[in-house]
């Protein structure tokens, strides 16, 4: 079904002044041959939005920009839980012979980010790794890796998180630890990073196994992540205090080199339906699902989309191009609260036929598309996330047949988890929509 505009040739102008968005507009330029001839502008809603949704097998967070730990009970997605693992390093390996042992603290730096409940509880369990870091098969740990760590703990640190504020949480750390570490120090029995990393693989952060709260955002830096050894010295009337800081391991990270370090973001007992995705090959299709797709950031479940019947719009007689194309799409009502947040936008990226992310896709070379959240009509329980796809669409029509779809996710969907359940399109008047703007030019007599 479509809805007829009528033949008006000052309609472009106007159509193109509506966003101010460049992510988010057509890059449709009229010329010669189409500003010379009669143009019949039609507005359709009812090209088929097939969604799904797929689950990764892991996703890599060797890379995450921030610190996760934390846990909390869903009752769609189950518990989702995020410990941390990392190398650390000294910055220095002097310490006075005359020196006397203090104590021993980690600290730990919020970053700001946060999902779900901050009024509750959070435990981090501090465990010593027993074996190095180290990738199995490439430069890369991923949400599911595993690591080895003595099950004694290092701490056992309650709080309430106050990540809005950023504070640095002091975490004090066992003793033994502490003096083992000063005695090698002063002993010079470590003067280098290698000796260092034989001796002390590294720390894990663990959620705590009964926690229902959320999971807290910690920053990377070598400034934010540290475990700080406070020893002092004797002086004719006083003691002066000072200090070594042994910091979280940042000097291999980069793009192409590994980071001994991983958020480890795993999810258990979902409802039954998400169950059974086993593998990015497998798809829940949202007519099996009550009508709507899922998307939970870190652990790797996304929402697939497809428009597989694009071409439908050649049986419109005439030559014409898509104007404008906004893919509207709703958060399920009553899936969403002050502590289960809707973030602002969410990203697309283009995969192929095996489900795999390919590229992000965008608007010319560089500008990422993505979903912003539309709040205008909030107090009537009527948001969406608008998709700004023309060229996507247009491209599609030009194209040969393919197998390829869009997979929707949090742009930083390997450092955070953001969930979030979407409508499909169904009869109701929360359904997903396409609303396409298409111009006839050329039209057949």
């Amino acid at each position: 079904m479509y809805r007829n505009l009528g033949l008006v040739g000052l309609l472009i102008p106007i159509l193109f002044s509506c966003s101010n968005d460049s992510s988010n507009s057509s890059d449709f330029t009229a010329g010669q041959t189409f500003t010379d001839s009669n143009l019949r502008v039609v507005l359709m809603d009812t090209i088929t939005v097939r969604t799904s949704t797929i689950k990764y097998d892991s996703i890599v967070t060797s890379q995450s920009a921030r610190i996760l730990v934390g846990q909390y009970i869903d009752t769609v997605f189950g518990t989702i839980k995020s410990n941390s693992y990392m190398g650390m390093v000294p910055y220095s390996y002097a310490i006075d012979t005359e020196a006397e042992f203090d104590s021993i603290a980690l600290y730990l730096k919020q970053d700001g980010y946060y999902y779900n409940d901050t009024l509750s509880t959070n435990t981090i369990r501090v465990k010593r790794l027993t074996k190095t870091l180290k990738p199995n098969d490439n430069d890369y740990l991923y949400n599911t890796s595993m690591a080895e760590y003595d099950d004694g703990d290092l701490a056992l640190f309650e709080y309430l998180p106050r990540p809005v504020d950023s504070d640095t949480l002091e975490i004090r750390l066992d003793d033994d630890l502490g003096i083992d570490l000063f005695s090698k120090f002063q002993l010079k029995e470590i003067t280098n990073a290698d000796q260092f990393k034989d001796y002390f693989k590294g720390i894990a952060l663990l959620s705590g196994a009964t926690d229902n709260g959320s999971i807290i955002g910690f920053s990377k830096g070598a400034e934010s992540c540290y475990i700080r050894l406070y020893y002092s010295v004797a002086e004719e009337t006083d003691r002066v205090q000072s200090y070594l800081d042994i910091k979280m391991d940042l000097n291999a990270q980069s793009s192409t080199s590994f980071s001994p370090f991983f958020n480890q973001i795993l999810a258990s007992n979902p409802i039954v339906p998400l169950q059974g995705l086993q593998g990015k090959e497998v798809e829940l299709e949202s007519t099996d699902a009550d009508n709507v797709s899922y998307i939970q950031s870190g652990v790797g479940i996304a929402t697939k989309i497809q428009f597989p019947h694009i071409k439908t719009i050649y049986d419109i007689k005439g030559r014409g191009t898509i104007l404008n194309a906004v893919l509207k799409i709703k958060p399920a009502s009553g899936t969403f609260d002050d502590k289960l947040i809707l973030r602002d936008s969410i990203s697309i990226y283009i995969a192929d036929r095996n489900n795999d992310i390919t590229s992000q896709l965008t608007v010319g070379e560089s500008t990422a598309v993505r979903g912003v959240l539309n709040r205008e009509n909030e107090e009537f329980n009527d948001i969406y996330y608008e998709f700004f796809i023309g060229s996507y669409l247009e491209e599609l029509l030009n194209a040969r047949e393919t197998d390829e779809s869009l997979i929707f996710l949090p742009n930083n969907y390997n450092s955070t988890v953001d969930r979030f359940i979407l409508k499909a399109m169904d009869d109701s008047q929360w359904s997903t929509v396409l609303e396409i703007t298409y111009a006839i030019y050329d039209e057949e007599d």
